[in-house]
């Protein structure tokens, strides 16, 4: 009765203080202080529970829950009101902690579980909030963590992430932090399937796609260098640079380098030189109308550069980078002398 007791002055105290708040900017603070003097937490663990034989239906694991799973859905309207309130995720993330050390393996595993579906929930009404994606890497390693798989899925957690960023870039090319996921996860999802050289190779330009465990080719699916190139196709005169710098992790597998991280590390001499040239000849061809881009500029530039240190010489285009490093000291006159350093490489 003393352990019920507690409880039942702690909730009260809870309820008095979240009515406080609720209206409030500072809510996220001032509920995490209330429920850390509250100690609801420490009155459900360190106390001994009620004898069994009186109740089955109240004890230290079913208040703890009940804890975590009120006051997630108490903090819903309020990520709504202030999404991009540090507190409030910080202290979302407190409670789900708490179910992982307070809680048994498999019930702690289903609150994560709801908690990845309702995140996506929430992406999918703000797709590029930063803190969003961040809490949804932080949940998605904490799925990852728990001994419970997911035997209903024929998929593991980084096919499902990459597929994931693939939906949010289809319906927002300008999402920075899809495409920096994207980046995060494709090593690991090569790693993962085991790919080979010519696997690695296919996964960047060709059409060839697979699920974890069956092979198959599908036309429709668009691969990493053409995703990227429809992309920028679709706005080239765009200053969005998330699509430029995923592109510039792309190349990246060009320059040796560079890349060791990329996507395909291990390109012959003639494969950087067919993808380069190719690279070359689009962003020329994208160039067409679109001037004003400076990214295209320097891209060019890049790519060059990037053939005459690993080919050993210069590509055919030579006698256009010096007017593109012009037009992109027009462009960009804050960086006048970052781009003329780049004329004495031009006599190499």
């Amino acid at each position: 009765m003393v352990y019920l007791e507690s409880v039942d002055r702690s909730l009260h105290q809870a309820r008095l203080e979240k009515k406080n708040v609720a209206g409030s900017k500072t809510t996220s603070y001032l509920w995490i202080k209330s429920m850390l003097k509250s100690g609801l937490f420490a009155a459900a663990h360190d106390e001994p529970a009620p004898d069994q034989s009186i109740s089955t239906d109240v004890g230290p694991t079913k208040i703890v829950e009940d804890l975590v799973v009120n006051d997630l859905e108490f903090l819903m309207p309020l990520m709504r009101k202030f999404p991009k309130c540090y507190w409030i995720w910080n202290y979302r993330l407190w409670l789900l902690e708490q179910s992982k050390s307070l809680l048994s393996s498999k019930d702690s595993y289903l609150i994560w579980q709801r908690e990845l579906s309702l995140v996506g929930k929430m992406l999918s009404l703000d797709s590029r909030n930063f803190h969003g994606w961040g809490y949804r890497r932080t949940v998605v390693a904490a799925l990852e963590s728990f001994s419970i798989n997911d035997t209903s899925s024929d998929k593991n957690t980084t096919e499902q992430e990459f597929d994931y960023t693939t939906k949010m870039i289809e319906s927002n090319l300008s999402n920075f932090s899809a495409w920096h996921r994207r980046s995060k996860l494709i090593l690991r999802l090569l790693h993962e399937r085991h790919a080979d050289q010519a696997e690695r190779r296919r996964f960047l330009d060709k059409g060839y796609w697979w699920s974890s465990k069956v092979y198959t080719q599908k036309a429709e699916m668009r691969l990493e260098l053409e995703l990227i190139k429809n992309a920028l196709w679709a706005d080239p005169e765009s200053k969005d640079q998330s699509l430029w710098f995923y592109h510039q992790y792309l190349v990246s597998a060009f320059d040796p380098a560079r890349n060791r991280h990329s996507i395909a590390p291990n390109l012959t001499l003639l494969e950087r030189k067919e993808y380069i040239e190719r690279q070359i000849e689009d962003l020329r061809e994208m160039l067409d109308g679109a001037e004003s881009c400076k990214w295209i500029y320097q891209r060019l530039i890049e790519l060059c550069l990037v053939y005459r240190s690993s080919i050993g010489s210069w590509p055919i285009v030579k006698d256009l980078v010096r007017t593109w490093i012009s037009e992109l000291i027009k462009l960009d006159p804050m960086r006048k002398g970052r781009w003329l350093d780049l004329s004495p490489k031009l006599e190499s």
